[in-house]
């Protein structure tokens, strides 16, 4: 009866539109409320607090304010220009240039960033406005965009795999490493959707190939370029840990905007610290507030429950791998990124290391899923994001992305069922 009231009241709260992180504390409140009325819990309802409390007490959680901190200085120190210019420079030349232009800016700046939102919102301002004036089709540079973008969290750094790892008690690291082949097998496949498109359509190239361009372009951006090399060898080599690193994104950002390109004024700074710490806040006060909602699910044994239920349907690790896909891609377009791996991994990861699949493994295809579902209504936000940075409707704009989900889904599928995608590099580093 309390389990009923804890998701009933979850599904109405949110039905409510009350903000997810509102909606699982206020859920969470509600059946301790209701258990220590009934004499059912005999935990007092300020467990609440200090479950929150106890969520967000993590050194690896400090990484999320210094790498979104990282990604807002890039953008605001006009960097992704550079770096549009440069993937410009270097594929602009092939059939449906500005496509692959679209991508190969994407995996770039992946290595910075380490969120989806921040790549369209970004580097989507720069690549639709100059597709629209090469006369591509809104849809398609919307489409485009859309999916290219869900490689920044797959590309290290990856904000939603710190929380993966910090709640799954997984190597941040190694689910770093995991991230790059398949991050780099999701660009070529969509530049090779981006290709068929053009054969289709007739769009030739939108740059002609010149190594004196390519050599002023690259030139100009190397120290952005810069960034992925520093996280990730730095972690590689025992330098400093992920945490770490994130710290020492955010000193070579600000080192690039204030030294370097004085693009980045003071004034900026701050308005950038304050995005930072409001989007910070709204991070963890959803982790803050699923951590409490996954500890009652966990000490009912609700997940326990579940896990049987599921493995007594097969044990056969594919038909358990698609139940656990289909059920992340609905997941992912109702509930918000964060809230959905603080809450699930501990149902699904012990689902799917019983059906042999290692965690750093199901990190990537959780994330990926998560990331799909970024493209999806009702709650995808790159849909939002997109819909005021391309000026079109919803509607319009989920109509637009909707070619682009099969790609990913291709991927989707490549680092589920063959394992060497994701794991072969973090042996090869880690272990």
């Amino acid at each position: 009866m309390l389990i009923a009231i804890l998701l009933i009241s979850l599904i109405v709260f949110i039905g409510m539109g009350l903000p997810i992180a509102i909606a699982l504390a206020g859920s969470s409140l509600l059946y301790l409320v209701a258990g220590y009325a009934t004499g059912e819990v005999s935990v007092p309802s300020v467990v609440v607090i200090h479950r929150i409390v106890n969520g967000v007490d993590s050194f690896p959680l400090l990484a999320v304010p210094f790498f979104i901190f990282a990604g807002n200085l890039m953008n605001t120190a006009g960097i992704t220009k550079r770096i549009y210019d440069f993937a410009l420079a270097v594929v602009g030349w092939m059939r449906g240039g500005l496509g692959h232009v679209n991508v190969l800016g994407s995996v770039i700046f992946a290595g910075m960033s380490g969120t989806a939102v921040a790549d369209a919102g970004g580097l989507g301002t720069i690549e639709i406005k100059a597709m629209r004036d090469h006369g591509y089709d809104v849809n398609f540079s919307v489409g485009i965009t859309a999916a290219s973008s869900t490689i920044g969290p797959i590309i290290p750094p990856s904000l939603p795999m710190v929380i993966y790892g910090v709640v799954g008690g997984v190597s941040i690291g190694q689910l770093f490493a995991a991230g790059v082949v398949p991050g780099l097998i999701m660009a070529a496949i969509l530049m090779v959707w981006v290709w068929l498109y053009a054969r289709a359509r007739g769009w030739g190239a939108d740059a002609a190939f010149n190594l004196c361009n390519l050599w002023v372009a690259f030139k100009l951006a190397w120290m952005p370029l810069m960034t992925p090399v520093i996280i990730m060898g730095g972690m590689v080599f025992g330098v400093f840990t992920p945490t770490e690193a994130a710290v020492a994104a955010c000193a070579y950002a600000l080192f690039l905007g204030l030294g370097v390109y004085r693009s980045l004024s003071w004034r900026q700074l701050v308005r950038v610290s304050m995005d930072t710490i409001e989007t910070t806040a709204v991070v963890l006060f959803i982790v803050g507030g699923a951590s409490i909602f996954g500890w009652i699910l966990a000490t009912t044994r609700v997940t326990e429950a579940f896990a049987a239920a599921m493995l007594s349907m097969s044990r056969d690790p594919i038909v358990i791998m698609l139940l656990i896909n289909v059920l992340l891609l609905v997941v992912g377009c109702f509930m918000e990124t964060i809230a959905a791996i603080t809450i699930l991994t501990p149902v699904l990861l012990p689902i799917a290391m019983q059906v042999g699949v290692d965690p750093v493994q199901f990190g990537l295809i959780m994330v990926l899923n998560l990331m799909i579902g970024l493209l999806t209504p009702p709650v995808g936000m790159v849909l939002y994001v997109l819909t005021r940075v391309a000026e079109i409707s919803f509607e319009q704009c989920v109509r637009a992305c909707a070619p682009f989900i099969v790609p990913l889904l291709l991927v989707l599928a490549l680092i589920t069922f063959w394992a060497p995608a994701t794991l072969w590099l973090p042996t090869l580093i880690f272990r």
